[in-house]
C-alpha cells in the first residue's frame, strides 16, 4: 500500500472526525488485517467475481455464500496491548470454508457486483450493539435490499424521515440497528448524517450533506488489482449429489436402527415413503433459494394417499451443511421431534429416512434430511 495513499487517508478520517463529536463512535472501517499480517484498504478486498454457469443467479448466489460455515474470527494481536479484526483473504476464507461475517459480505458483494447489481459491503452493529458487517444493494428506483450474507435473508428498507412525524413505527424485520460506512471495490461511503440508525438513513450515497465520500482517485490508486483477487474462478464442484445422498442416508439409516435396538425396538423401513420425502426437501432448498415455498401441497396430497387410515405420520426435516452422519444423528437427537419419530412406538411401526444433497461450486453442501414414521396407536 503506498505511503501516499495512507497520509491522504489519515486526512481524510481528520476531516471525518472534526464535522460531528460524535463521528469518533461510528464504525467507519478504513483498513483491514489479512491472516498474513499485512493491511489492506477494505475496497481492495471487493471485486466483480463473475461466477459463470456455478451460480445462475443473485439468489443462488446468496444460498451459495450461507451455506460456508460461520465461524467467528479472535481479535489478533497488532502490538503494544491493542488487538484487532481479522480479515481473511479470498483464496483463504473459500480454502477453509468458514469465516466471519465480513468475508461471507465480501464473497456476497463481488458476486452480486458480478451479475451487474449496484451491490455494497455495509459496516455496522446488530441489535444488541454487536458489531457486523452485510450487503446492500440500490436498485435503478432506489429501492433499498439488505441481505444478509450469513443467512441468505433480503429485507427491504423503509427509512423514517426525521422531519415526519409517525404515529406507529414501522416493524424493523431486518436485524441491523446502525451504519458507519459503506464501500465496494471502486466506492467508500462513511455515514455524516445527524443519527446512524439504520431507520433513520437515507441511502442517497450521492449525497454529500449525508455521506462522506472518498475520491474515486484515491481509491483506484490502491485498487484489488494489488491483490491478485481479479483472476480468482471458483471452483466447479466434483462432489455426485446422488452418490453422496445415498450413502448418507444409508449411514443415518443404520445410526437409527442402533439406535432403536438399544431401547428394544424394533426398524422396519418403508422405501417408498422415503421417496415420498424427496419433494419435501427439495421444497425447502427451493424456499431457501427464492424465498417462495413451491411443492408443498403436492407432498402433503401424497403423504395422505400413502398413509393408512387410522394412521398416523410423523416427519421432521433438518439441514446441514456438513456430512458427517454421527454428528448429524447427534445433533438431530437434541430436537423432541426426531426424537417422537426415533423413539416411535405404537402398532405396525414404519419408520422413513430420505436424505437430499445440493452441491454448489467449491463443493459447499446443503444436507437436507428428514426422519418420518407412520403408526397405528395402541392408545
Amino acid at each position: 500500500m503506498s505511503r501516499l495513499f495512507l497520509v491522504y487517508a489519515k486526512q481524510w478520517w481528520k476531516e471525518y472526525l472534526q464535522l460531528r463529536e460524535s463521528h469518533c463512535n461510528r464504525l467507519v472501517k478504513i483498513f483491514a488485517q489479512d491472516e498474513c499480517a499485512n493491511n489492506w484498504f477494505v475496497c481492495s478486498y471487493v471485486f466483480p467475481l463473475c461466477a459463470g454457469r456455478l451460480l445462475e443467479a443473485p439468489r443462488l448466489a446468496a444460498r451459495f455464500v450461507s451455506l460456508i460455515s460461520y465461524e467467528k474470527t479472535q481479535n489478533i494481536s497488532v502490538g503494544k496491548g491493542d488487538s484487532g479484526e481479522l480479515w481473511a483473504s479470498m483464496h483463504t476464507f473459500l480454502a477453509r470454508k468458514r469465516g466471519d461475517c465480513e468475508n461471507h459480505a465480501i464473497l456476497l458483494c463481488s458476486l452480486l457486483l458480478g451479475f451487474g447489481l449496484d451491490a455494497y459491503v455495509c459496516v455496522g452493529c446488530k441489535g444488541k450493539g454487536q458489531p457486523h458487517t452485510w450487503v446492500m444493494t440500490i436498485s435503478p428506483d432506489g429501492v433499498i435490499t439488505f441481505w444478509e450474507s450469513t443467512t441468505g435473508n433480503r429485507y427491504q428498507h423503509h427509512n423514517i424521515k426525521p422531519d415526519t412525524s409517525v404515529l406507529v413505527p414501522p416493524k424493523t424485520l431486518h436485524p441491523y440497528r446502525t451504519i458507519g460506512c459503506v464501500f465496494r471495490n471502486d466506492s467508500f461511503y462513511a455515514n455524516i448524517q445527524p443519527s446512524d440508525a439504520v431507520e433513520m438513513c437515507d441511502f442517497n450515497l450521492l449525497d454529500e450533506s449525508r455521506w462522506k465520500a472518498m475520491p474515486h482517485e484515491a481509491i483506484l490508486s490502491v485498487s484489488n488489482s494489488v491483490l491478485g483477487w481479479q483472476s480468482l474462478r471458483l471452483m466447479s464442484p466434483t462432489l455426485d449429489p446422488q452418490l453422496i445422498s445415498a450413502d448418507l442416508e444409508l449411514q443415518l439409516q443404520a445410526l437409527v436402527t442402533e439406535h432403536r435396538r438399544e431401547q428394544g425396538l424394533s426398524a422396519d423401513w418403508d422405501g417408498h415413503l422415503a421417496y415420498l420425502l424427496s419433494p419435501a426437501l427439495a421444497a425447502y432448498e427451493l424456499e431457501r433459494c427464492t424465498g417462495s415455498l413451491a411443492g408443498d401441497e403436492e407432498f402433503q396430497h401424497a403423504i395422505r394417499r400413502a398413509v393408512p387410515e387410522g394412521h398416523t405420520f410423523k416427519g421432521f426435516p433438518i439441514q446441514f451443511t456438513h456430512r458427517n452422519a454421527r454428528k448429524i444423528f447427534a445433533y438431530s437427537l437434541k430436537a423432541e421431534k426426531c426424537q417422537e419419530v426415533a423413539n416411535c412406538r405404537g402398532d405396525q411401526v414404519k419408520l422413513a429416512l430420505r436424505v437430499n444433497v445440493y452441491v454448489y461450486a467449491e463443493n459447499v453442501c446443503a444436507v437436507w434430511i428428514m426422519y418420518a414414521c407412520t403408526y397405528r396407536s395402541v392408545l
